[in-house]
């Protein structure tokens, strides 16, 4: 069955809001193909449909979380189609109408998504000109392609368009299938895409993004404005001591507050009523005993020494080259240092919201997650119902860059609905986003070098030391992973992993291992781990780069020198090069210390590979030998992620990322005492602001149209904190081991 309807009818369908709704990154319009089920990942129709206009839709199970993903997902498929790109929306996320492909996740919205994106859209059109072929009565090899009309060359008069053919009606053709759920996915079909030669909308052209405007006017719609018939809101109670869990609860303290409901289950414990004021007055007024737990925290100035002290709970061998026992023995020298990074927070703009309307034969949730088909998973599991009576509207969240509190207030509006019969809103508040979201982990690394009589390298030994990066999974789809299932009693599923640096320095032998170390705290914690951009790699990186550049000036070497001789891949150097050549590196073999008045002038620079994309940066900073502030004035990056979609977007996404991870190199730091995270807020959480943004970024961008793309989303991430750190050191002769690279440690180190 095919039903047509708009996107507003569709909405109003999967679930009233009170506001008029359109698709995230979907553009309005009449006659989309909105019949959805049954999604079958073989089917070509799962992925691409044609309107009764001849326009196209993509229906991806990926999000795009504001970096305008979704315009490069529309030159993909507008590419294979032979459309232009304005002709092609995209619907995503939603769990009724797209199948999951793992939400936003590794930097994989292109590199994976895309890419089966592209193969049924090759796929779509080679099924749409056998079709105009047997219309016309003339060989496929003689027809071409514009702007979906299908003609003959040489004889344009014989035409059809993609609506003729089949606008408004489902493809009925099957696609090869990886058997992969999630960003693994893969499809092919008989047509391949096209050859990169053959291109004229990807890499050439920069649409802009389709929400700015709606976002600038005030128009577009949030998570945080999803509201349905008979909602009330809800809050849930957190302990003043992380691990206790609640004794005894006294309702009469807020008999007085009207209409608010206490809802406990086992150790959970939540508020909710018919106004937003009288569930926050409730939830700060209910007294409640807590159990008298030991305060389980070393305190934030004392982690790293934790972490030192701390039992191996799983050893993992990341990379190996030869044996490094016999060069270190024979060593005539070896040089070594340690490095610290500590705990760091989403502090997403805004603190997460989560609506869910939990009924015996089914649920719908509204979610700002980036996986909104596991959040839909997840909250299934909580209610014990199948996945397919769960349906997960996404909507624009407040910010996320992994795993963030949006999975929490979720898993909580399911128990409180779960509860009361009604549609339950939960809005975390600052205090909340902040203190309890899962955490990017602390880690310390030491890198160890053996050098022989003539200086030359022989061997290198890298060790983390660190909390698992996946303490609470990168996604919501088991209770297990939120806090509301761990007050449940869920059981516990951590994975162990923290992973090793990924570039290509050739030492004749090295040895890179993680110890990771077992949580703080194993159940509901404030300082469980998962994913934050680039999960490891700003930790693992500003070890590696810090080093390498401190072992160049310990050999009588530049740092630009020293890379170019040492690192072997050809586009690791091409990076290097680049970003050297455009910042206008200066060569030096010690600190230059450049003063201008009370301002040090120093450039460093640092580069890291990421699952295939290279990035080099060059940071000019000015450090105030006063004052201790630094600030980096220019960024150069050099960046090769294979081949580009869209030059202007990637260059927004690299300034993003640049400014972001500049951010948690000099500010962030999650503080807290024995008892409790104390970051709660802008104050104690503080993040880089517009005083701080650099006065310029430049960008080199190394296309490789031969090159399959390989994402864009984090590998600037992870230069960046060394390639300050390496600045520092050449305007004050100050090395900084400790991130972030705060004014009192660089005062204490001029000092």
């Amino acid at each position: 069955m095919t039903i047509q309807t708009s996107r507003r009818s569709f909405l109003a369908a999967a679930g009233a809001l009170t506001v008029g709704v359109a698709l995230p990154g979907a553009r309005a319009q009449a006659g989309v193909v909105a019949s959805r089920l049954p999604l079958n990942p073989e089917r070509l129709a799962t992925y691409i449909s044609i309107n009764a206009d001849g326009s196209a839709v993509g229906w991806i199970g990926k999000i795009d979380m504001g970096q305008g993903t979704d315009v490069g997902w529309a030159q993909m498929i507008a590419e294979e189609l032979d459309l232009p790109v304005e002709k092609v929306s995209i619907v995503q996320g939603h769990t009724d109408v797209t199948f999951n492909m793992g939400g936003a996740s590794g930097s994989t919205g292109i590199w994976k998504g895309g890419a089966a994106m592209r193969a049924a859209a090759a796929e779509a059109r080679g099924v749409l000109v056998g079709m105009a072929a047997e219309k016309l009565g003339v060989p496929a090899e003689q027809l071409s392609v514009d702007d979906g009309v299908v003609s003959v060359k040489g004889d344009p008069a014989k035409r059809v368009t993609y609506a003729a053919l089949v606008g408004g009606q489902h493809f009925d053709t099957l696609l090869t299938w990886n058997k992969q759920v999630g960003s693994d996915l893969m499809v092919e079909g008989k047509t391949k895409p096209k050859s990169p030669k053959d291109y004229k909308i990807v890499g050439k052209t920069s649409p802009k993004r389709r929400d700015v405007a709606e976002k600038i006017l005030g128009q577009h719609i949030y998570n945080v404005d999803a509201k349905v018939e008979g909602m009330v809101h809800g809050r849930v109670i957190r302990p003043p001591v992380a691990g206790a869990v609640p004794v005894s609860v006294d309702e009469s303290s807020i008999a007085k507050i009207p209409g608010v409901r206490v809802v406990r289950e086992k150790d959970f414990i939540g508020v909710v009523a018919p106004r937003e004021w009288h569930a926050v007055k409730a939830a700060r007024e209910l007294k409640v005993v807590w159990s008298d737990v030991k305060p389980p925290f070393p305190g934030s100035e004392g982690i790293h020494d934790h972490i030192r002290a701390a039992p191996t709970l799983k050893r993992d061998v990341d990379k190996e080259k030869g044996k490094i026992d016999e060069p270190f023995a024979k060593a005539a020298k070896v040089f070594e240092a340690a490095y610290e990074w500590p705990f760091q927070s989403h502090a997403s703009m805004g603190p997460a919201s989560g609506l869910v309307d939990a009924r015996p034969d089914g649920a719908r949730v509204w979610s700002g997650s980036q996986k909104p088909h596991y959040a839909r998973d997840g909250v299934a599991k909580l209610l014990g119902l199948p996945p397919d009576k769960v349906v997960c509207v996404s909507l624009t969240g407040p910010g996320s860059y992994g795993r963030n509190d949006s999975g929490d207030v979720v898993m909580d509006a399911a128990v409180l609905s779960r509860a009361v019969g009604r549609p339950v809103r939960v809005q975390s508040m600052r205090h909340e986003g902040t203190g309890w979201d899962p955490k990017a982990p602390a880690s310390v690394h030491v890198s160890r070098v053996a050098l022989d009589a003539d200086n030359k390298v022989t061997a290198w030994y890298f060790e983390s030391k660190v909390f698992s990066k996946r303490d609470a999974f990168n996604n919501e789809g088991d209770p297990s992973h939120t806090l509301a299932g761990h007050l449940l009693g869920a059981p516990l599923k951590p994975t162990i992993i923290f992973g090793g640096p990924d570039e290509s320095y050739g030492f004749p032998a090295y040895l890179k291992i993680s110890n990771i170390i077992p949580p703080l705290l194993d159940r509901a914690s404030p300082l469980r781990t998962a994913h934050m951009r680039d999960p490891g790699g700003p930790q693992v990186h500003f070890a590696v780069e810090s080093f390498m550049d401190e072992l160049a000036y310990h050999l009588d070497m530049d740092p630009l020198e020293f890379r170019l001789k040492n690192v072997e891949n050809p586009r690791d150097l091409a990076v290097i090069k680049a970003a050297a050549e455009k910042a206008g590196w200066q060569p030096r073999k010690a600190a230059r210390r450049q003063a201008r008045g009370d301002v040090f002038l120093g450039q460093g620079m640092a580069y890291a590979a990421r699952s295939g994309t290279r990035v080099a940066m060059v940071a000019d900073v000015e450090v105030h030998r006063v004052t201790g502030r630094v600030w980096v004035r220019k960024w150069t990056v050099a960046h090769d992620c294979g081949q580009i979609i869209n030059p202007g977007l990637l260059r927004s996404t690299i300034e993003g990322n640049v400014v972001q991870s500049t951010s948690r190199a000099l500010f962030e730091e999650v503080r807290f005492d024995d008892k409790m995270v104390t970051s709660v807020d802008w104050s104690t959480y503080p993040i880089a602001d517009i005083r701080d943004a650099p006065e310029s970024i430049d960008i080199v961008l190394i296309d490789r149209p031969e090159v399959a793309p390989t994402g864009a989303g984090e590998g600037a991430s992870r230069p960046t904190a060394a390639a300050i750190a390496n600045a520092i050191y050449d305007a004050t002769g100050v090395r900084l081991r400790r991130a972030p690279l705060t004014p009192e440690r660089v005062k204490a180190g001029m000092a």
